[in-house]
């Protein structure tokens, strides 16, 4: 009964995320925990008139990992690619190169089958797009960021020349969203973001999840010089040190979440796009605009961000300034 109920989600992201037409080919990436997801999914494109392909691999041992070379030849060729895994493939060369392509990329990492049925994918995406463009334009317009947030975060960074991303979970040719996130996002220019990053909301990585003490991150000229806090930023911690690459403490993107139906619930796709909600990225940020490739990409949430472009406020808590 649960597949049942699962066919609305499918529906959402067939017909609206991506509107799949008669006779494309719509290729559907999961891996050996998702195959449920990814049958469902299969059965609405197969109703619509198009050619349904699921390819399962082995899942990545972590977040950022390369899929299989053949994966990402095929993704290139596919007019609809839908991603359901278990660990993130979303900043990889792989998902970079079929956008190349003119694929239109759905990402929908440790997506569970209660997420088909309820929460973000309820939303009204045609509704939130204007608003999520109007916030991703202020920082492809602007120069620099002054983030800060009750809980203490209070970090500035160059966003000159980059492009705003914005992420409203439905895509023309050449784009990737995730969903049921719906964020807008920049990647400042590399070694530019100094000050303190202090999450209080989620970490959706690594079994973390929801915060229950404050994780405090130092940053000077881009990269992470220190993690401090109880029993979860340990995990990050030593998390970080174990990948043995310099390049996981980047500060890779600030993003901003603008979905009403998502919930804080510990899980990533969920997490990212709640009203009043900034995260901070760290890692690889070559499919955000960005030039670091990294082992991984984490986010880092916190709540009731407020978000200044050029001295002038865009988001403010729960308030959307545009």
């Amino acid at each position: 009964m649960q597949n049942l109920l699962m066919l609305k989600g499918a529906k959402t992201l067939v017909d609206i995320c991506t509107k799949v037409q008669p006779n494309e080919s719509v290729l559907i990436v999961t891996d050996m925990n998702k195959t449920s997801i990814a049958e469902t999914i299969a059965a609405i494109v197969l109703d619509r008139g198009a050619e349904p392909m699921i390819i399962v691999m082995r899942p990545r041992d972590r977040a950022g990992q390369e899929p299989p070379d053949a994966i990402a030849e095929a993704m290139k060729a596919a007019d609809v690619v839908f991603i359901p895994v278990g660990y993130s493939i979303t900043h990889t060369h792989a998902v970079k190169n079929a956008a190349a392509a003119k694929s239109r990329i759905i990402v929908m990492t440790d997506f569970t089958e209660e997420m088909m049925i309820h929460g973000g994918l309820e939303a009204d995406f045609e509704s939130i797009k204007p608003i999520c463009v109007g916030v991703a334009q202020k920082f492809e317009r602007g120069n620099t960021i002054h983030l800060t947030s009750p809980g203490g975060t209070d970090l500035t960074m160059d966003i000159t020349g980059r492009r705003g991303n914005a992420l409203y979970c439905m895509v023309e040719p050449g784009e990737f969203s995730t969903v049921p996130t719906v964020e807008a996002n920049v990647s400042p220019v590399e070694g530019s973001a100094n000050g303190r990053i202090v999450a209080d909301a989620s970490i959706p990585y690594l079994g973390i999840g929801i915060l229950t003490e404050p994780v405090i991150v130092d940053v000077n000229d881009g990269f992470i010089t220190s993690i401090d806090g109880g029993r979860q930023a340990a995990i990050l911690r030593e998390n970080l040190a174990n990948q043995n690459d310099p390049n996981v403490y980047n500060i890779a993107e600030i993003g901003t979440g603008l979905n009403p139906n998502c919930r804080m619930c510990g899980l990533m796709l969920e997490d990212e796009g709640v009203i009043s909600t900034c995260h901070i990225g760290i890692g690889t940020s070559i499919t955000l605009g960005g030039t670091v490739k990294a082992a991984v990409h984490y986010d880092l949430l916190m709540w009731e961000p407020k978000i200044q472009v050029d001295g002038v406020a865009v988001i403010n808590g729960k308030e959307v300034l545009i």
